[in-house]
């Protein structure tokens, strides 16, 4: 396991140095969000594929973790491609606030993104020497990682079909899983990494990956997730957005507030 360890670190980083290079070049840093993605699949993946342990846990989680990464990595870069060359606000705050230093300040934060891959990936790494055979724990953690998986595919879905539908910059998505919660796609991210840890809990000292859900949560709740994301919707959307606040579950989907026209 140590050798398959440092050969993930060693990718991830030069993933990372490579993406920080051509970001640097083009002055692109928001690339980073569906490389984070992919990177996550793709160490997931080396890792399982260099395993000894179970053959059909490593086969399922396998297939698992790759529909993750491919489904979420290419809704962030389609994303990412229509907003080319402009920056996501949350990196131009970045740029205003490491002015002159940018170039320092992203390298260290690409490899930052690097360690969070390596970290997100580790239940992999376990499951990936396990040998003992499937049991209830696998099948509770796939079933709860596709729900959310679902569940995140659908909220992009309904948001994607809204903006298409409307032109006016401060209409409020309430369709679908939008009407009972503000980020349903946050939401079922968290559900996919409670699966994600139901899935180790079989393994030998996979209790300890209770770890890769609440960094996921911290982050959603309190890092990139939810803060950044509220914060530029009032900034665009005004008291519109405000009133969806006071109306809609900030995070798990529940029946709307009594909804007061503006």
């Amino acid at each position: 396991m140590g050798t398959s360890l440092i050969i993930g670190i060693a990718a991830s980083s030069l993933l990372f140095v490579i993406s920080w290079a051509w970001a640097r070049k083009n002055r692109f840093y928001s690339l980073v969000d569906a490389l984070w993605a992919f990177g996550i699949g793709g160490i997931s993946v080396l890792w399982l594929g260099l395993g000894a342990g179970d053959v059909s846990k490593r086969a399922a989680f396998a297939i698992l973790i790759s529909i993750w990464s491919i489904r979420l990595g290419s809704h962030l870069h389609r994303r990412l491609q229509r907003s080319f060359p402009k920056e996501d606000p949350r990196y131009t705050k970045l740029l205003d606030h490491w002015k002159d230093r940018e170039v320092k300040m992203f390298f260290w934060f690409f490899q930052l993104q690097s360690l969070s891959v390596i970290l997100l990936a580790l239940p992999f790494l376990l499951v990936s020497q396990d040998v003992s055979r499937w049991s209830l724990w696998e099948s509770i953690g796939l079933a709860v990682a596709l729900i959310g998986i679902s569940g995140e595919a659908l909220a992009d879905r309904q948001m994607s079909h809204f903006k298409s539908h409307h032109d006016d910059p401060k209409a409020v998505c309430r369709e679908g899983l939008w009407r009972y919660s503000r980020h349903p796609n946050y939401f079922f991210e968290f559900i996919i990494w409670v699966g994600i840890y139901f899935c180790t809990c079989g393994s030998h000292y996979g209790w300890v990956t209770f770890y890769a859900p609440s960094i996921i949560l911290f982050l959603l709740l309190r890092v990139t997730g939810i803060p950044p994301t509220e914060a530029a919707s009032l900034a665009r959307k005004g008291d519109a957005y405000r009133e969806y606040q006071r109306t809609t579950s900030a995070f798990i989907p529940l029946p709307p507030k009594n909804h007061l026209p503006i």
